[in-house]
């Protein structure tokens, strides 16, 4: 029996770069990253790292930060949710990564950190990894979006999302899966299934247009059945990274949807209005993140949803 679980956490995990740079390990497959000229790329982006960290604390999220190890360099470690993912039942889940400098930003001393240093309590680590000697990937809540109310993982299938590892996640976590073919106007698959979507405790934003069309129906369905108001998100505002916005709570309970200032930007006054319903909207300025790493605020945040001990 699977421990109820919130959508959104008060406690997130946030590693600050050492050495960001765009990852060329990763450019074939995710066409929102492109080169940024005339740029100090870490300056930048430390600096926006830090503008998020402080506009989610003053909303009342925990953010633990973490710095990145200036050896190995890896390049993307600024998104930590592809590699790991943390549940209400004491689970961490260790992913597959199809880049192989990625496979690098797994470490077991921020585990460590945050069982003891934190206070998290962590029962099980699901070591999922070794799917990436048979070339399969699963990159965390990269790949998925978790439904943790509902317990349905949404996934769009790509070269870094697979349906086997897919399965193996879904028995071991209880989930449901909703996979789906999702590609951009030039006919490439979505390399990560939280760029088009985002589920919250009651609101969806989902880009459905770019969804396969005789699969189109089952998605949104599935995201009404559980009654969840749609927010409908163009193929522009996809490419703003609109979709890629998370559900948070304060400290106090209060509901927080974190975004990026080009991903508010792009929403219109209707939009903003059905999503302020759900939740409080925080956003930052993350434009060297986005450009060069091709991920946005979802991206760079790790939820944690561990229990703490003692309780």
């Amino acid at each position: 029996m699977s421990i109820r679980e919130l959508q959104g956490a008060s406690d997130v995990l946030m590693i600050r770069p050492v050495n960001f740079a765009g990852n060329p390990q990763t450019r074939a497959s995710n066409r929102f990253q492109s080169e940024a000229p005339h740029v100090a790329p870490q300056a930048a982006a430390a600096r926006e790292f830090d503008g998020l960290a402080e506009a989610l604390s003053g909303a009342g999220v925990n953010v633990h930060t973490c710095a990145d190890t200036p050896e190995p360099h890896t390049p993307d470690s600024i998104f930590p949710n592809n590699w790991v993912s943390f549940h209400a039942d004491g689970t961490v889940v260790l992913y597959p990564m199809l880049a192989e400098n990625r496979r690098q930003e797994r470490r077991n001393d921020l585990l460590e950190r945050l069982s003891v240093e934190l206070g998290f309590r962590i029962t099980r680590i699901l070591d999922m990894t070794a799917h990436e000697r048979d070339g399969k990937f699963l990159e965390g809540t990269g790949s998925l979006v978790l439904d943790r109310v509902n317990r349905i993982a949404y996934a769009c299938i790509s070269p870094r999302t697979d349906v086997d590892v897919l399965g193996d996640f879904a028995q071991q976590l209880d989930y449901d899966v909703v996979a789906f073919e999702a590609q951009d106007r030039g006919g490439t698959a979505i390399y990560h299934t939280n760029v088009l979507m985002c589920v919250g405790t009651g609101f969806a934003a989902v880009c459905s247009a770019c969804i396969r069309e005789d699969e189109r129906a089952a998605v949104v369905g599935a995201l009404r059945t559980t009654g969840h108001e749609i927010v409908e998100l163009s193929l522009e505002q996809l490419a703003e990274f609109a979709g890629n916005m998370l559900e948070l709570r304060s400290a106090r309970g209060e509901t927080l949807i974190a975004m990026s200032q080009r991903a508010l930007d792009s929403l219109s006054p209707q939009q903003r209005s059905t999503l302020g319903r759900s939740g409080t909207l925080i956003a930052a300025a993350i434009p060297t993140i986005e450009t060069l790493g091709g991920g946005s605020v979802r991206c760079m945040l790790a939820e944690i949803h561990l229990p703490k001990k003692g309780r």
